[in-house]
């Protein structure tokens, strides 16, 4: 068959069955059209233009392309490509870029055929697209630009800025993202270039009796076949506690559904994908450990030594007795939230090389040094054998902090001497990477006649799944945010992680904050309805003000910003008939105890390259643009000449990207490093400092831990706080508008800041309303991706950001996190406008809303 591929004409003569996505990644070269769920046909990530309409070609089949034209991002011409590319990075619907340049075309088919398009056309040509990072908002800003542009024939220049804080500097190197010309870990092409599959267990529990790969190391085309004997280190490896064996042994009992039992190396992912399902595998099966409360139990059989509790948090203070006894209202509630899938829009892959007598990894993962230790553990290397290096990612949200693929990719390369690509499909990613954690907590709180609160008790039990991941963290956190952004004199708070046979839990955007404040901000309204208390006031009243306390006893010494976000709410407030309101409060790095660091690097390379090297991820938020900003402002260098480089072998320690503590860890670290250059560039040219080098270094080192005995409490250095506001539609109930007054300190970029935002109201309202990853007997009821609930473009309500700066003393220039807070008060916000609207107290997320709406309450609101 012939057609024309970008204006070429192209035979193929191969099977007609073969997708269009495999054809032009494998064949053609063309990796533009990315692979986020195949052959799901649910992301959008995929889509190309056949005969001048756009299609998922994951699942267009090449007999449908005979006669035809396809066109990619790459036949777009000149002009279109430097439209969409510059429109989407000056409107900024580009964060990770993922999804990009499958929604470029549908939206250049949209324009072709309709050149006046209004918003609600682009949201119902978006239909087939996800996006997990902008809430869509400025996808449809920057369609509107493009059409606009085109229609009048005009031209779009690039975005420029001199890259001061404060300034919208353009989202670093993002028009190649915009077209799909960024390559990912999996559009990456390596000379000798082998392939891995895994096999996974059949049963969430059972024990291993025998793992027979006679028949796969015997196909066509496999190079070998690997089980847990042939890790030359240890093989189990773990962010905090080390409990996840990379593969599970002979005489082993496996853990969840997605542990591995081996690896299979070929020539192709194809063969190794089949070879990979002729290992036959006897068990003992065994009844899995499901409910995280008969888990608690001293009966319960363990998943992993003698308990399955993980970890438990206890904090109080004050007689919480007599403080109750002396309440003049109170309140109760037993709250139950849902699993999570973080739905990043780019699977899991890595590629690893042998590299002289070590290794060498190219890692999408969300911190690169801890990928290191965990490599160097289980191959039994020194960590100078190993290199990892951070190619920029499609998404994270706290999914890729654990190790998935990169061991095992590894371990392949390392052995094999050979570079070996190891990828997930969607199928195997949703059932693999730690989800949110669902977290089953009762709340008691209380309040004097006045209004002023007095006590707050809650437990928190959650489920952890298989592995720690970071569970105790999550819990931890749980229990430190427990008194959300208000000021309790007494508390009494226990937060308790479990093992269960389940998928594992870990982090995730909010990392258990967001799951207390949707049980704390019901209760918050439920004492307004009983003493008659004007709900905004009350929160106003009690809002953590500098010199007030939080869950575990820190005083906030300076930076309180609660107060002024509910100010920034108040008039619309009142003038909505239906509406909600909830706070939020969420700490920037890690504390309790463990100490947040990052080093940084300038490096002057020409008088027109300057490189800053790093050990924070980028995916999707913009570090690497914080990161030019910070020197731009110190220096004045200008933007366009700065390099970001993300590579162990610099040495420019970090932990994870976590915590919502990038942005002040390595802007810290660079004004550091920028003191010397400055003094440096008063006396010279920049040219006249080609190779000299400039360190920065920046270390909280004095957080405390949780019970630790000590005169002053400091569990994080810094906090951010937010409130939310949820307008209903006055007839149907549906959200119609969210209102998000957040407080950053100092915001660093509007641009980024607002996408942000607006990608965290996305995901916070799709946790509120209709997101969850349903689970039965051990095993995902679904791992389709479209049954994940994520909300498409034409779902998403109008959104409303305000920038609120109350700066941070630690922060640089004042900031604090934004990553994390944004959906800390949503779910709370919705669960409270709900009620106004039809009565009814929603304790169970998600609260799903009938498309029809909902039955309104006679004389509610207000």
């Amino acid at each position: 068959m012939k057609f024309t591929l970008n204006g070429q004409v192209t035979e193929y003569n191969g099977d007609p069955e073969l997708d269009l996505m495999t054809f032009l990644r494998e064949a053609a070269g063309i990796v533009s059209p990315k692979n986020g769920c195949a052959p799901q046909a649910a992301c959008g990530c995929c889509a190309v233009q056949l005969n001048g309409k756009a299609v998922l070609s994951c699942v267009t089949k090449m007999g449908k392309v005979d006669d035809g034209a396809v066109t990619t991002t790459e036949g777009l011409g000149t002009y279109r490509q430097n439209v969409y590319a510059n429109a989407f990075v000056q409107c900024g619907g580009v964060q990770c870029g993922f999804c990009i340049p499958g929604i470029v075309m549908q939206s250049d088919a949209l324009i072709n055929k309709n050149p006046e398009p209004t918003r609600a056309d682009v949201e119902k040509a978006l239909t087939p697209h996800l996006c997990r990072c902008t809430g869509y908002k400025k996808i449809v800003d920057a369609v509107m630009l493009s059409a606009e542009t085109i229609r009048n024939e005009e031209e779009l220049p690039a975005p420029t800025g001199n890259g001061h804080v404060g300034t919208r500097l353009p989202k670093y190197k993002a028009q190649d993202l915009v077209l799909g010309f960024h390559h990912y870990v999996d559009d990456i092409r390596l000379e000798g270039m082998a392939h891995g599959a895994l096999r996974y267990t059949d049963h969430p529990r059972a024990r291993v009796l025998k793992i027979d790969t006679t028949a796969a190391a015997a196909m066509d085309g496999v190079m070998r076949v690997l089980t847990a004997d042939d890790f030359p280190g240890d093989r189990t490896v773990g962010l905090i506690k080390q409990d996840w064996p990379q593969m599970i042994a002979e005489g082993e009992t496996t853990k969840f559904i997605s542990s591995v039992l081996a690896l299979v190396i070929a020539e192709t992912e194809a063969i190794a994908r089949a070879a990979a399902q002729q290992i036959a595998v006897d068990y003992d099966v065994l009844d899995p450990i499901i409910d995280m409360h008969a888990a608690r139990k001293t009966d319960s059989p363990t998943v992993h030594g003698d308990t399955n509790i993980l970890s438990q948090s206890i904090t109080n203070r004050g007689d919480l007795a007599q403080s109750k006894a002396e309440s003049a209202y109170t309140a109760h509630g037993i709250f139950q939230t849902q699993m999570i899938e973080h739905g990043f829009m780019e699977p899991e892959v890595a590629i690893a090389y042998p590299s002289a007598d070590g290794v060498e990894v190219l890692s999408q993962g969300q911190g690169v040094y801890d990928d290191r230790v965990q490599i160097a553990k289980l191959l039994g290397l020194p960590l100078d054998k190993v290199r990892v290096i951070m190619v920029p990612n499609g998404g994270g949200f706290g999914g890729k902090e654990d190790m998935t693929v990169q061991g095992h990719a590894a371990l392949a390369a390392y052995i094999l001497q050979k570079p070996v690509k190891v990828r997930l499909t969607r199928d195997e990613s949703i059932a693999f990477h730690p989800k949110r954690h669902p977290i089953w907590m009762e709340y008691d709180i209380g309040c004097d006649a006045d209004g002023k609160l007095t006590f707050c008790k809650v437990e928190f039990v959650g489920d952890t799944g298989a592995h720690a991941s970071v569970g105790m963290k999550v819990l931890e956190r749980s229990a430190g945010h427990a008194t959300g952004a208000y000021n309790f004199p007494v508390t009494d708070v226990v937060a308790t992680a479990v093992y269960t046979n389940n998928l594992p839990c870990g982090a995730m955007r909010g990392f258990g904050v967001n799951q207390a404040a949707f049980g704390l901000e019901s209760l918050i309204d439920e004492l307004c309805e009983q003493g008659g208390f004007d709900r905004w006031q009350f929160r106003y009243d009690n809002a953590l003000d500098d010199g007030d306390m939080t869950a575990t006893g820190q005083v906030i010494e300076a930076g309180a910003g609660a107060k002024t976000t509910l100010l920034a709410v108040k008039d619309q407030f009142y003038a909505a008939q239906y509406a909600g309101l909830a706070c939020g409060i969420k700490n920037t790095g890690v504390g309790n105890g463990m100490p947040d660091v990052s080093s940084a690097k300038i490096t002057i390379v020409a008088p027109d390259k300057v490189i800053i090297d790093h050990g924070w991820t980028e995916m999707g938020q913009g570090v690497n643009t914080i990161a030019t900003q910070v020197v731009c402002t110190e220096t004045g260098i200008d933007p366009a000449i700065i390099e970001v480089h993300i590579d162990t072998k610099a040495e420019q320690e970090a932990g994870m990207t976590t915590a919502s503590r990038a942005t002040s860890l390595v802007g810290n670290a660079l004004i550091d490093a920028c003191k010397q250059l400055k003094v440096d560039l008063q006396t010279h040219e920049l040219g006249e400092l080609i190779g000299r080098s400039y360190d920065g270094r920046w270390i909280v080192d004095w957080t405390t831990k949780p019970g630790a005995m000590v005169e002053k409490v400091y569990t994080h250095y810094s906090y951010s706080y937010a409130t939310q506001l949820v307008i209903l539609d006055e007839e149907t109930g549906h959200v119609a508008k969210i209102v998000a007054a957040h407080d950053a300190g100092k915001i660093f970029n509007p641009t980024l800041f607002e996408g942000q935002l607006e990608g965290s109201i996305h995901m916070g309202l799709g946790y509120a309303i209709s997101e969850e990853l349903e689970m039965e007997n051990g095993r995902p009821k679904s791992t389709m991706l479209r049954q994940m609930g994520i909300l498409r473009a034409k779902e998403m309500p109008e959104m409303e950001i305000i920038g609120v700066e109350v700066p941070d003393p630690y922060g640089p220039y004042g900031a604090k996190g934004v990553g994390e807070i944004g959906l800390v008060p949503t779910a709370g916000a919705v669960a409270n406008a709900l009620y106004q609207f039809d009565g009814v107290r929603r304790t169970t997320l998600p609260m799903r809303i009938p498309r029809r709406g909902l039955q309104k309450r006679v004389n509610g609101g207000g």
